[in-house]
């Protein structure tokens, strides 16, 4: 079995998910509530996902009711020896912890000199041992490598099939990509009992995966494709896109019903044939309102409008959602996007002016060119879609400063990606001076956003960047690309972006998470590392 996994949790029930061995009916106790569902069978692997409705806590300090799942009655969790998993309301989100970028590979020594510590499996080791809860654990991006498999993955790929790249391709591949990623035991433990949501990024399905169309037009031409494509879509909306849903979402969503039905690998297939090809026919992006704080899950990767010229990290579809979804008066207001969208300001520079070469601002050999830069040095952030970029920055600063109602305490950017940490913290753009102030000191949309908007970034949970390419990415990052992006920005005419940030924290190149602390007025961040603590900030 793999799992359980408790997944969506609200005030009033809790989503259990597992994979079984065998088709069976899956029943979930929790104290006197109980459940059952039969799994549904795709591919040849078997899930459920049971909802359970959430007791009343009989613990004062909030632990929550312990529960258990059967396999056809038979106990299988909790294992032995391990503290009780538990299930309590989420009301309020009060802390969360969040991290990106974690290969699966073994524990011992080797393995620790080249990968780091898993950060993910200590913390699940101090959870055990200090009894302390988070509210929510959000897994942002490269849950999984499919394209960088591990030693012992390789085998596996080997005795299935001769021939081929030496990288998951099918849906058997991707299963057991996920068995080696969520199987060891503390990290079993740990998923088993603190609710999880979950978006991809690129190394989910493969590295730049759509950073423009030229690499699609590229990756079609490969024969494996097609195969890894759908595979690793359908593969995404199984193991982790539907335990992102509620109860409700999931009962009118076509696709599992299909599935239920005995439909299995065709309709999961077509699926995901249809949600590469049409990207607006599926909302991978999701919403939910805990207590008073609002958190919006962004999909910066399947979503994406590639065309010269017009390019956009969401489409006009997902915009437009967005907008709906930010509305309304909440004390913090968090936005979790795989990609950052505040990177160091010569890197925003650097991507922005390539776009605009890409899109023929040098003319047309000029542009093939940037193209090929695009890909080889993955400029494909926020920053390389200038108008989806421009859009979010006026929009988080517009609700920040009041109009769209009642501003957040905090806007919080959460994101990884990039193998460092770092804080970054917006600051409003100083205009020219009129009668002895400046605009932005006259202007209250401006000067209210003071202090409320913060990129927080966190990566990797287990995949360092060598010292070598530490130092290349300092330097890229926080030295040459100062200078030189600004210098290219001119170059190419582009406008500043419309709003300012800077660098409060970090960077930080050691495997971490980040633990995000929020009261009605204030939130406070903290990277860690296995055993010791990075840094902490308190916002705004």
């Amino acid at each position: 079995m793999i799992g359980p996994l408790l997944r969506h949790v609200d005030e009033e029930s809790a989503t259990i998910w597992v994979e079984t061995s065998e088709p069976c009916a899956v029943t979930v106790r929790a104290g006197e509530a109980r459940s059952e569902e039969r799994t549904f069978t795709v591919h040849g692997h078997h899930y459920a996902l049971v909802d359970v409705t959430v007791p009343d806590p009989p613990f004062s300090d909030g632990r929550g009711v312990p529960y258990r799942v059967e396999l056809d009655g038979e106990i299988v969790w909790p294992l032995p020896g391990m503290p009780p998993s538990t299930i309590r309301p989420l009301t309020a989100l009060r802390r969360l912890v969040f991290g990106t970028c974690r290969t699966s590979v073994p524990h011992d020594d080797p393995y620790v000199r080249t990968h780091g510590v898993d950060v993910l499996r200590a913390y699940g080791l101090r959870l055990m041992e200090s009894g302390e809860r988070p509210d929510l654990m959000i897994m942002l991006g490269d849950q999984v490598y499919a394209d960088e498999p591990s030693p012992g993955m390789r085998e596996f790929i080997a005795a299935r099939r001769s021939g081929g790249p030496e990288e998951v391709v099918d849906f058997e591949e991707y299963a057991e990509l996920y068995r080696r990623a969520w199987s060891d035991p503390p990290v079993r433990w740990l998923m088993a009992t603190v609710p999880t949501l979950m978006m991809f990024d690129d190394h989910d399905i493969r590295d730049d995966w759509n950073t423009s169309a030229a690499w699609r037009e590229r990756m079609a031409g490969v024969p494996w494709w097609r195969r890894r494509i759908v595979s690793g879509l359908g593969a995404y909306y199984v193991y982790q896109h539907l335990g992102n849903l509620t109860a409700g979402e999931r009962a009118a969503d076509p696709v599992l019903a299909a599935l239920k039905a005995g439909d299995g690998g065709a309709a999961l297939d077509a699926f995901a044939v249809r949600a590469d090809a049409e990207p607006a026919s599926t909302r991978w992006s999701y919403r939910r309102d805990i207590g008073s704080s609002r958190l919006i899950m962004l999909d910066s990767r399947c979503d994406r409008v590639l065309t010269p010229g017009a390019r956009r990290i969401i489409d006009d579809a997902q915009r437009a959602w967005l907008e709906e979804s930010v509305a309304g008066d909440v004390d913090h207001l968090l936005v979790g996007s795989s990609l950052p969208v505040l990177l160091p300001m010569g890197i925003h520079h650097v991507e922005s002016w390539n776009e605009a070469v890409c899109d023929g601002a040098w003319g047309r050999q000029a542009a093939r060119w940037g193209e090929r830069l695009r890909r080889f040095l993955d400029l494909e952030h926020w920053a390389a879609f200038r108008g989806s970029f421009e859009h979010l920055a006026r929009l988080l600063a517009d609700i920040a400063s009041g109009g769209r109602g009642r501003p957040p305490a905090t806007v919080l950017l959460l994101s990884g990606d990039v193998h460092y940490s770092y804080l970054a913290s917006v600051r409003p753009r100083r205009g020219r001076k009129r009668n002895g102030l400046r605009e932005d000191e006259q202007n209250g949309e401006r000067s209210g956003t003071r202090g409320r908007i913060h990129q927080i970034v966190c990566s990797p949970i287990r995949n360092p960047l060598s010292r070598t390419l530490r130092l290349a990415n300092v330097v890229a990052s926080f030295a040459v690309a100062g200078p030189l992006g600004r210098l290219l920005a001119l170059a190419a005419r582009l406008p500043g972006p419309p709003i300012r940030w800077r660098l409060a924290a970090g960077p930080w190149f050691q495997n971490a998470l980040a633990t995000v602390d929020l009261t009605p007025d204030t939130a406070t961040v903290t990277w860690r590392t296995h055993d010791a603590e990075l840094g902490s900030v308190r916002l705004p």
